[in-house]
């Protein structure tokens, strides 16, 4: 699965001018509780596996975000999400240009939209 144009964890997307069909700043800070604590084991001592799906999902068949995965797997040291991944079920997923390393990141920044 490649990553999505409008992929807010790509760096260079504005989410309120990118990702097509409305976008909810208070929605995308509430996906906070989707990110790991680096080396949190929180995701398999009984809590709960939260994945942050892609903007271009519907509901009812909603997928995981490219980005969101990538990042998890990497710098965020997901725990949860790595133990999923052994059965190599993220193998294809690829990113597409510089990305950010922080969900912050993602984020519009203070004093300006999107």
């Amino acid at each position: 699965m490649i990553q999505c144009k409008a992929c807010p964890w790509r760096k260079g997307v504005k989410p309120a001018r990118d990702i097509p069909g409305g976008y909810c700043e208070t929605k995308h800070r509430n996906l906070k509780s989707t990110i790991a604590v680096p080396g949190d084991l929180r995701f398999i001592n009984g809590g709960p596996m939260r994945a942050m799906a892609c903007h271009e999902s519907t509901g009812g068949n909603e997928r995981e975000c490219v980005g969101w995965v990538l990042q998890q797997l990497g710098p965020g040291n997901n725990i949860g999400l790595r133990m999923l991944a052994m059965d190599e079920r993220y193998r294809d997923f690829r990113t597409v240009g510089p990305q950010h390393d922080r969900f912050e990141d993602t984020l519009p920044r203070k004093g300006r939209r999107g």
